[in-house]
């Protein structure tokens, strides 16, 4: 019965708060102290008996005792941190004072009003010592996090005449657990776990500012509480993202391995994980180099968790990081003999933000990735989320960073070369089965994306083929299965009425026939099964050479088509019928209705978020191309972005006056001329009579024996001379940065339903629907 008694008092407490229009005097201790002195035992009760509709109206009709309640909060952090926080009594006070404040901030920061609040200083303080009430709260929470024997186990001899102070203790030697920079392993404590979670939830909910800026003011808002936390004035700044980094990229949520284990014992490790991995992708996510302060007119100090982030340099903590982040995104892809014996994570989406920003602020680790085979760990992964959320329009944003992250590794010659490792099938995709290496797998599953996805993943087409021409040059063999999903792509994406519905759908023909270029040009040797099939196919190129630009013939082929022009067009072909999936798979299911799912920005253009460079280094300039034997071209020049190529970006259409887009004769002409089809042509015309004349001669119906004569046959000097390989490089743009911030904090926002800490809050960076 105590439980309810307690629950009881602390629901009279809030219910004599929000009924009183008076201001309370904040010197009546017995009054606030009932908000944290009270054992209510966990933060669902604090959510439950505080409801946002009261601390609403309190903030409207009694805005001085809401003020109050705040500063009396933090107040009592401060004198807890003070006294070294050494009793069970004031442990509880503590986790209680932060339940409540992760329960009402959200309120006060979605007001802009109350933004200036938490910036003025306690009325206690004297002159001297006017720190503004946010950074009181950020030191006292950055405290308590290493408090030994409350978040951390003590090193020294116990009892508490023997305690260190808190506010002297060296914050270093208690890092939670050991990895980069720290190498012990401390003991873990459940109790401690627990505690550390509740604390970080509180600095999350500080981070929150953001979600109530629109995505327009959110690209240059300064987040005052992320600028503090990671800055040099916090004291804790490396050991804390020390630890927050240590904990997730230790953790090993399978552990000893036996069966069932998740089912018997609570794992107190897995919300800690959880929320020191938002609270480290969104710290990260504040770069202020360059930044000058509003205010002020002061350059901002740097982010030390960025800057600590990017200094990280020895193979052992590369090597620790990467393990321990392809640790998690395999976890739930691992199958087990017994169902559900083993636990599975769904971190993946916080665990993909996180990569992508170690790659971004640490080319060095990035380089280490693509040093080995490890890289294919992160790869499978990605393409299986990929894969699996085609169909399902809640998963949009995780379809886009798995695609914007393979394209920042596509622009590193390493990351081709690597996809040439054979793919043994260890996960159970719903794609056809086939025998060959990484890349044919790379072909299977964007074809899949392109063929059987959602309307919403178009945007993303510019992006899959931009991929695919990167990789190109470097890929020794594609296997029937991915040559003929190749060709599937070009004859569906060059269809007439197709090509003519928008004025961007010819770049995606730009895009295929330059990979088909590389392929020929560079790893012709080895890739007869693609040269089989684009003699097989041959017609497609024929009609793309011939492709009608006279008004009356554009206007017929959007007429027969009689189809949403927007949709890609279904093949015919016999590649198209059913094809067997991979045993023990399950088709990509649309999400289930009611499912939340948290608005996005558009998706950039590829222009700008790729820039072209030759993969040619200058220093190695030579009068002629030559080929080696790795499939790299050395030729001298450097990429001209060249006005031939037909990627201009924006439409040249033909007008319409009504603001509809119509295509013109003229704009037909100005792109088809600039179709890269001479090596194509060229091969056709040097290989279709000498098959012929096989056939003919031996009465060939079989296409091993026609492979087996590809495979020895040649083209060199007949080609024209081979072309400088572009790679299209990912570039830091703002329309990413604004992508991610947003994608992010989405994430974030939904994965915490208990607490619900931003639900029924008037958040503007996104919007909530249900699907």
């Amino acid at each position: 019965m105590g439980n309810a008694d307690t629950k009881l008092n602390f629901r009279k407490a809030v219910v004599q708060l929000t009924s009183k229009s008076q201001p309370i005097d904040a010197s009546d201790e017995s009054f606030w102290d009932q908000f944290w002195s009270e054992t209510v035992t966990n933060v669902q009760d604090v959510f439950a008996l505080v409801p946002g509709a009261e601390i609403r109206a309190l903030r409207e009709e009694s805005p001085n005792n809401l003020a109050t309640l705040v500063y009396k909060a933090v107040e009592k952090l401060v004198k807890i941190v003070d006294s070294s926080c050494r009793t069970q009594r004031e442990q509880q006070t503590a986790l209680n004072c932060s339940r409540l404040l992760t329960r009402v901030l959200p309120y006060m920061l979605e007001e802009p009003e109350w933004h200036s609040f938490f910036w003025s200083s306690l009325p206690a303080a004297s002159e001297n010592d006017s720190v503004p009430l946010a950074q009181s709260l950020i030191n006292a929470i950055c405290d308590l996090l290493f408090c030994p024997d409350f978040t951390v186990v003590s090193t020294k001899r116990s009892g508490p005449e023997r305690a260190e102070e808190l506010s002297s203790l060296d914050s270093c030697e208690y890092i939670w657990a050991g990895g980069v920079g720290f190498a012990r392993s401390p003991p873990r404590s459940a109790q401690h776990e627990a505690a550390r979670a509740e604390l970080l939830r509180l600095l999350l909910t500080c981070c929150g500012e953001t979600v109530y800026k629109p995505a327009a003011q959110a690209a240059s808002h300064h987040n005052k509480w992320i600028a503090y936390l990671t800055s040099p004035e916090n004291r804790h700044a490396l050991p804390l993202f020390t630890s927050l980094l240590n904990t997730v990229c230790s953790y090993d949520p399978v552990g000893l391995g036996l069966p069932y284990n998740h089912l018997l014992f609570a794992d107190t490790l897995e919300p800690l994980v959880e929320v020191a991995l938002q609270v480290l992708i969104v710290t990260l996510d504040h770069d202020t180099s360059n930044v000058v302060n509003e205010d002020s007119d002061e350059r901002l100090p740097d982010n030390l968790f960025i800057n600590y982030l990017s200094r990280i340099h020895r193979d052992e903590d590369f090597q620790f990081a990467l393990r321990g982040v392809t640790r998690l995104l395999n976890n739930p892809l691992q199958q087990t003999y017994l169902p559900n014996s083993s636990k599975k994570v769904a971190l993946h989406q916080e665990l993909l933000v996180l990569f992508w920003k170690m790659c971004d602020y640490n080319k060095k680790f990035m380089y280490y990735v693509l040093k080995s085979s490890d890289v294919l760990e992160v790869l499978v992964p990605i393409l299986y989320h990929l894969n699996d959320s085609r169909a399902d329009q809640s998963r949009v944003g995780l379809m886009h960073i798995g695609v914007f992250i393979l394209l920042l590794l596509s622009g590193e010659r390493n990351f081709g070369v690597r996809l040439n490792k054979p793919y043994t099938a260890t996960v159970p995709m719903d794609i056809p089965v086939f025998t060959g290496t990484h890349a044919d797998l790379l072909v299977v599953v964007f074809h899949k994306i392109i063929t059987t996805g959602h309307q919403r993943l178009q945007p993303l087409f510019d992006c899959l083929l931009t991929i695919l021409v990167n990789v190109s040059p470097y890929l020794k063999t594609l296997s029937m299965v991915s040559s003929t999903k190749l060709l599937h792509l070009l004859e569906a994406f060059s269809t007439p009425w197709f090509l003519f519905s928008r004025p961007h759908h010819h770049h995606l023909v730009f895009f295929l026939l330059e990979m088909f270029n590389n392929m020929i040009q560079y790893q012709f040797d080895g890739n007869s099964n693609l040269v089989y099939t684009i003699i097989r196919k041959r017609g497609v190129f024929h009609a793309l050479a011939n492709l009608p630009h006279e008004h009356a013939a554009i206007a017929r082929s959007l007429a027969a088509a009689r189809a949403p022009p927007a949709a890609l067009p279904r093949s015919r072909s016999a590649e198209s019928v059913a094809e067997a999936a991979m045993e023990g798979s399950r088709p990509a299911q649309p999400a289930e209705p009611g499912t939340l799912n948290a608005t996005l920005p558009d998706t950039p253009a590829i222009a700008t978020m790729t820039e072209r460079e030759s993969a040619h280094p200058p220093a190695r300039e030579q009068l002629l191309p030559r080929r080696d034997g790795d499939g790299e071209d050395r030729s001298p020049e450097r990429a001209r972005v060249a006005q031939k190529e037909g990627l201009r970006v924006g439409a040249e259409a033909g007008g319409a006056g009504d603001g509809e887009w119509r295509p013109s004769g003229e704009w037909v002409s100005s792109w088809r001329g600039r179709l890269p089809l001479q090596t194509i042509m060229r091969l056709l015309q040097v290989l279709v009579p000498q098959v012929e004349k096989i056939c003919i001669d031996k009465g060939l119906t079989d296409e091993s024996e026609i492979l087996r004569f590809l495979q020895h046959g040649t083209l060199v000097g007949l080609l024209p001379v081979p072309h400088p390989i572009l790679i299209r490089k990912y570039q830091a743009n703002a329309g990413t940065a604004a992508w991610f911030r947003t994608y992010m904090w989405g994430v974030i926002y939904i994965r915490n339903v208990d607490p619900p800490i931003w639900y029924d809050t008037d958040v503007k960076l996104f919007e909530i629907q249900r699907v």
